[in-house]
């Protein structure tokens, strides 16, 4: 360290003015970093960086999730976590943390679209600029990915590469770089458009010397070049690959606002606290709200909604799903716009100019989202029909992202502020085009259909032009799910929840409105033989429902034990599941127990009968039983006053499913940790004995157990049953009012014991059935 800083300080004495350029580049960066524009680059938008920062939550490692699951999916993942990580701030991610660790030179930093990234680099520049950190570092380079994209087709050396994105630094020469301690930052790799070959390229040591960029780079990244200067490299996950592991020091991933930093942006947001606690609240309310705003920038588009909908008389239900939080803030942007640019506007209604603009910007979306793309360029919006001024009248939606300051460029580049908002407008513009053809699908997407046809699902629409919004969803859920990244997930969560009148009703006219129904799309749909692979695709569609399902019931479908199976995933999204006799795996109770810990789980009642579970099965499913967030109120068989759903009802049923005592342990176990919610359990059919019963008496003793009807009905009980039942319930006596003890050896003497209960007023058992 001390050996650079001399060289840095015999150069400077000799260069004369070197240090004034140092100085003068530090003030260039502040003034570039100091303000921060959330979701617009409009000019006097810009917000003091330091007056609205949360510290974000970062980690050394990367997450274990396959990096090529929809970046959402990786939130709701990670959401559940019990994060025990070490954090490490932005500031520190150069320095040796551990007597293992050796000198880092290049970091990757990954993290989902909006997550923060760019911030952190942001306020890493800015805090050295003032001189509070990372003063070791002699000069920090900033060169986003994005801005190179647009010299990708010419040539340069590394000096007059920075000589170009920084001309504050023209007076810089080749000798400095070398004796230097440099900082490179190259933000949004997923942004580049460059073919960066690691494996094959020209070695460059010299600065001066001229290359393509991408040899630049490469040489930069792997040492050849520059070989102690540092690196900071940042991406989305699925992008990061093109980064050889050997040449990376330390991987981080930036992983949002932890629960206690969402809550401190809105309040940094707003100077009204009673403002900041109610959104603060409703955003706990909602599962997805909840989980999204782990991202910053949709922390952004949450206050943008509810701030408006929270201070106008005209409040309305307040956004609870994506689609309504999205819908809604599509109609902030225009109501803005009106505000700003003059011209009336009825309270919830699109002028035609409107829907014209959003439509185009729904195709720029849709058609780009398929190819991959996130950035576009001018004459990509004019193919269309767009131009910059109409895009820049929604600078809350689609936003110039390349500052004019920059004059040496004559080209700008576009995006939207976040993913999501390009997968929404992309879902408007083709339910909307589905809506205006006679509910007939796109030219386009016919088109794409018949070159690539589903496999598996030919069969179901012989390829022939859609005639039902239900078929239109589930074709768009087939082309998802044969995406290997994932790409199209959220569209499609997107789509169906579009196809719900309410937010239909939102958009202000912009949608035909339709009749979809999760119950609808269902019952559609059992009225044929699906495939395992349109189980999987309606079990999707069924999940991404914005409406909760009241009964999921397999037997209702044509299909296969297999396609049942597949079918399980939608337990996750309704009320009541009846899962009895569908052959179900232990694999299958792995699905039913990750709904019932899911947060805001829905399931109030489950049928697992006639199931070969086993106690293996039974002890999987146990883990979501005992989770806090399970509300599971019955768990039971089928009888004929369960044939509808009834929200008071609450039961568990696992009769008949060959369980032994082994499974009692479990189900005794997992109660007595959530003991409150449960009031129906039967386990008739089982062979669970005097000893499991005795197990579960522990569940009755419980203090907390609220059970109200117990059946063991056919389970090879004896009179010793009947003691420890009548034991348990002399301890807690107020809740059971039904026992069923049918087609079991008990005796006179041990149902008189249970009678006596009965009889006895202070008990609360009305019915005995022996």
């Amino acid at each position: 360290m001390i050996y650079y800083r001399l060289k840095s300080l015999v150069y400077l004495c000799s260069g004369g003015d070197l240090q004034e350029v140092i100085e003068g580049h530090k003030m260039s960066l502040k003034r570039r970093c100091e303000h921060v524009t959330e979701g617009t680059n409009e000019a006097g938008s810009g917000t003091l960086l330091n007056k609205i920062y949360t510290e974000l939550y970062i980690t050394e490692g990367q997450s274990e999730e396959v990096d090529t699951q929809h970046e959402v999916r990786q939130l709701e993942i990670t959401s559940k976590k019990n994060i025990q990580d070490t954090p490490i701030k932005c500031q520190d991610i150069f320095k040796v943390l551990s007597e293992q660790q050796r000198h880092i030179r290049v970091v990757l930093t990954n993290g989902v679209a909006g997550v923060g990234k760019t911030f952190s680099v942001q306020k890493f520049s800015l805090d050295w600029a003032e001189g509070l950190e990372n003063q070791d570092i002699s000069l920090v380079l900033p060169l986003s990915w994005r801005e190179l994209n647009l010299i990708r087709d010419e040539q340069h050396s590394l000096l007059s590469l920075l000589h170009v994105f920084h001309p504050t630094l023209q007076k810089i020469r080749a000798e400095d770089l070398t004796v230097w301690k440099l900082l490179f930052i190259f933000d949004g790799l997923d942004e580049s458009r460059f073919s960066l070959g690691f494996n094959k390229h020209q070695v460059i040591s010299d600065v001066t010397q001229v290359s393509s960029v991408d040899v630049l780079l490469v040489n930069l990244i792997q040492g050849n070049l520059l070989p102690s200067a540092l690196i900071w490299i940042t991406s989305r996950p699925a992008a990061a690959y093109q980064i050889p592991a050997s040449c990376v020091d330390r991987i981080t991933e930036v992983r949002g606002f932890s629960d206690s930093q969402k809550e401190e942006y809105f309040r940094r947001r707003f100077s009204d606290e009673d403002l900041s606690k109610g959104i603060i609240s409703h955003i706990k309310a909602s599962r997805s709200l909840h989980i999204m705003c782990l991202i910053p920038v949709f922390c952004w588009i949450t206050a943008i909604v509810l701030e408006d909908m929270m201070t106008t008389d005209q409040r309305g239900e307040l956004p609870k799903t994506l689609t309504d939080l999205y819908s809604h803030f599509l109609m902030v942007q225009i109501k803005r716009k009106k505000q700003k640019y003059g011209g009336k506007q009825r309270p919830g209604k699109l002028t035609e100019a409107d829907k014209e603009l959003l439509l185009k910007l729904g195709r720029l979306a849709f058609e780009h989202l398929e190819k991959g793309n996130i950035m576009f360029y001018s004459e990509d919006l004019e193919q269309c029909g767009l131009d910059v001024s109409e895009v820049s009248v929604y600078s809350g939606v689609c936003t110039e992202i390349f500052k004019r300051e920059s004059v040496i460029f004559q080209k700008s580049v576009y995006c939207f502020v976040h993913l999501s908002i390009q997968e929404f407008l992309a879902a408007v513009y083709m339910f909307n085009r589905y809506t205006i053809k006679n509910k007939g699908i796109t030219e386009s997407f016919l088109k794409y259909s018949k070159q690539h046809p589903f496999s598996g699902f030919a069969g179901l629409f012989n390829n022939d032009p859609v005639t039902s919004l239900d078929d239109f969803l589930m074709r768009e859920i087939m082309k998802s799910l044969e995406s290997e990244n994932g790409h199209l997930d959220l569209f499609v969560r997107f789509l169906h929840g579009l196809s719900l009148e309410s937010n239909q009703r939102i958009l202000g006219g912009l949608l035909d409105q339709t009749d979809s129904h999760p119950e609808t799309i269902q019952k559609r749909k059992s009225e044929r033989r699906l495939s395992k692979i349109h189980c999987s695709a309606l079990a999707y569609l069924l999940q991404m429902s914005e409406e909760v399902l009241d009964e999921l019931n397999l037997q209702q479908y044509n299909t296969s034990d297999e396609g049942r199976r597949r079918l399980i995933p939608a337990v996750r999204n309704c009320r009541k599941a009846e899962l009895s006799d569908c052959r179900l795996s232990e694999t299958s109770c792995d699905s039913v127990a990750s709904a019932l810990k899911s947060n805001l789980s829905h399931l109030r009642v489950l049928n697992l009968s006639s199931n070969t579970l086993q106690d293996s099965g039974v002890k999987r499913l146990c883990s979501g039983l005992e989770s806090p967030n399970c509300k599971l109120e019955t768990l039971g068989s089928v009888c004929l006053h369960f044939s509808t759903y009834i929200p008071a009802a609450k039961m568990v049923k696992l009769n008949y499913c060959r369980l032994s005592e082994i499974s009692c342990g479990s189900l005794a176990s997992a109660l007595r940790s959530n003991p409150s919610h449960l009031r129906e359990l039967d386990l008739c059919g089982n062979q669970l004995k005097d000893p499991g019963v005795k197990l579960l008496c522990g569940f009755l003793q419980d203090p907390n157990c609220r059970l109200e009807t117990l059946r063991l009905r056919h389970c090879s009980l004896s009179k010793i049953s009947c003691d420890s039942l009548a034991s348990a319930l002399r301890s807690n006596p107020s809740h059971l009012r039904e026992l069923d003890l049918s087609w079991n050896q008990l005796q006179d003497s041990g149902v008189k014991l249970l009678s006596d209960l009965v009889e006895n007023p202070h008990y609360g058992l009305e019915t005995l059935r022996r």
